[in-house]
C-alpha cells in the first residue's frame, strides 16, 4: 500500500479504514521494546496518530501494530522500552512491530499477506504468522490486530523513527572516516542458544578489566534488550544493535542490507565517543554458521575486511569441531572456542582433544589476561 495519506478526515478510501486514535487511549497501550523510538516520540506527543486496517491492509516488516491479546500462549510478558517484562493479559491492547522470525529453538514465523489474526513471536514485541516451531515450546501467543499505526506521514515503519541508517552514518561515524579502526572481534555460534551473547559479554568484560575502551553490538538476530542490555553490564562504553537501524529483525532482509548493516554498525561502535575512540569493537552475529544470512556473510570477502578475528561459540564438542572446519573452509580467522560446550567438563575435554585452536571458558573470558590473549593472537598473526 501506498505510505501517501489521503483525506484523514475520511473513514474510508479504496478498502482502506481510516480512524483516529484518542491520544490518551495511544499513551497507556503497553508498547514493546522494538518500538521504543516510537514510543518515544508518542510520550512527547500522543496526538494525530490514526489506525489503518481493512481488506486491502498488506503489512511490512517493521510496520508498527496495534494489536489486541487473545490467548496467552509462550510468550507472556511483552519487553517494555526500558526492558521490563510487563505481564500480557487477554484482551489487552499492545503495540508491536511486524517482522520476520528464524528461530531453531522457537519460532519461523513470517509477516502475513493481512492484517488477521496473527502471534506475538518474541516477547521483544514482534508480530508474524507462524509456520513451523519446537516440539518443546508452547504455541505462540495469539493476537488480533486492530490497525496499523500511521501519522501524518503515512504508516509508522520503525526505519523512519530510528536514530541510525545503514544508507547514512552518524556525524561521528562520518567524521571517524580516514582514522585508525580499531580492533574488531566478531562472536558466532553453532546455532541459537550456544552460548554467544554470554562469551561476548564476557569477552567485553575481561577487555575492559584490561584497561581498554570496548564497544559492542548486535549485527542479525531478533530484536529484544536482553543482550544489548548484557553488552552494557558487561562494560561497553557503547552498545549498537540492529534494531537501532530501524529492523525489528534481520530475518529475510537483502543481503545487501544485512552485509550493509555489519558494515555500517562497525564503523558506528569505530567512532569516538566524548572524544574518545574505542580500542576494540565486539559483533555479534546471531544464530548458527548454517544460518541463510551468517552463511553468506561468511563467503563474502567483505567480512574478511572488516573482522580481525572471530570467536566460535559451540554447545558440545562435535558441534565445535564441525563448525570451525566451517569456518576455517571460509577463510576465517579464529581465535578460540568457547560457549556451552565448556560447562562441561568432559565435553570440554573431548573439543580440546581434537580442536586445532585453543578452547577457552566461558566466564574465564572475564579475566584481563584470558580476554588479552585474543588480542595477543591477532598481533601474532599481523
Amino acid at each position: 500500500m501506498t505510505s501517501t495519506l489521503m483525506d484523514l478526515s475520511s473513514n474510508t478510501f479504496d478498502g482502506e479504514y481510516r480512524e483516529p486514535i484518542a491520544p490518551a487511549r495511544l499513551a497507556r497501550i503497553p508498547k514493546a521494546y522494538t518500538t521504543r523510538f516510537v514510543a518515544k516520540s508518542i510520550e512527547q506527543d500522543a496526538s494525530g496518530y490514526h489506525l489503518v486496517s481493512g481488506p486491502q491492509i498488506k503489512p511490512q516488516a517493521g510496520d508498527v501494530v496495534i494489536a489486541r491479546v487473545l490467548e496467552i500462549g509462550k510468550h507472556t510478558r511483552l519487553e517494555s522500552p526500558v526492558s521490563r517484562r510487563q505481564l500480557l493479559f487477554p484482551g489487552q491492547e499492545i503495540m508491536v512491530a511486524y517482522g520476520n522470525r528464524y528461530a531453531p529453538d522457537q519460532f519461523l514465523a513470517f509477516v502475513p499477506e493481512s492484517l488477521e489474526p496473527c502471534h506475538l513471536i518474541a516477547a521483544g514485541g514482534i508480530a508474524g504468522e507462524v509456520k513451523e516451531m519446537h516440539a518443546s515450546i508452547d504455541a505462540a501467543t495469539s493476537i488480533e490486530p486492530i490497525g496499523l499505526l500511521e501519522d501524518e506521514h503515512g504508516i509508522v515503519n520503525l526505519s523512519r523513527f530510528a536514530p541510525l541508517s545503514v544508507d547514512a552514518p552518524s556525524v561521528a561515524a562520518a567524521n571517524a572516516v580516514g582514522s585508525a579502526r580499531p580492533r574488531v572481534i566478531a562472536v558466532m555460534g553453532t546455532s541459537m542458544n550456544s552460548g554467544k551473547s554470554t562469551t561476548l559479554g564476557c569477552l567485553v568484560n575481561g577487555l575492559t578489566n584490561a584497561g581498554l575502551n570496548v564497544a559492542a553490538g548486535k549485527s542479525t538476530g531478533t530484536g529484544a534488550g536482553n543482550d544489548p542490555n548484557l553488552f552494557h553490564d558487561a562494560g561497553a562504553t557503547r552498545v549498537v544493535d540492529f534494531t537501532d537501524f530501524g529492523y525489528p529483525t534481520t530475518f529475510l532482509l537483502d543481503y545487501e542490507t544485512v552485509r550493509g548493516l555489519l558494515s555500517s554498525m562497525i564503523q558506528e561502535l569505530s567512532a569516538a565517543v566524548d572524544g574518545t575512540a574505542p580500542d576494540v569493537v565486539v559483533i555479534e552475529i546471531a544464530d548458527g554458521v548454517y544460518q541463510g544470512e551468517t552463511s553468506r556473510l561468511l563467503a563474502d570477502p567483505v567480512y574478511a575486511s572488516l573482522v580481525d578475528t572471530t570467536l566460535f561459540s559451540a554447545a558440545d564438542a562435535l558441534g565445535a569441531v564441525a563448525g570451525l572446519d566451517v569456518l576455517q573452509r571460509s577463510n576465517v580467522n579464529v581465535a578460540a572456542v568457547s560457549g556451552l560446550v565448556t560447562a562441561s567438563p568432559l565435553a570440554s575435554a573431548e573439543a580440546q582433544g581434537v580442536l586445532p585452536v585453543p578452547l577457552v571458558g566461558t566466564y574465564d573470558l572475564c579475566d584481563a589476561d584470558v580476554a588479552m590473549g585474543i588480542l595477543d593472537s591477532l598481533a601474532e598473526r599481523s
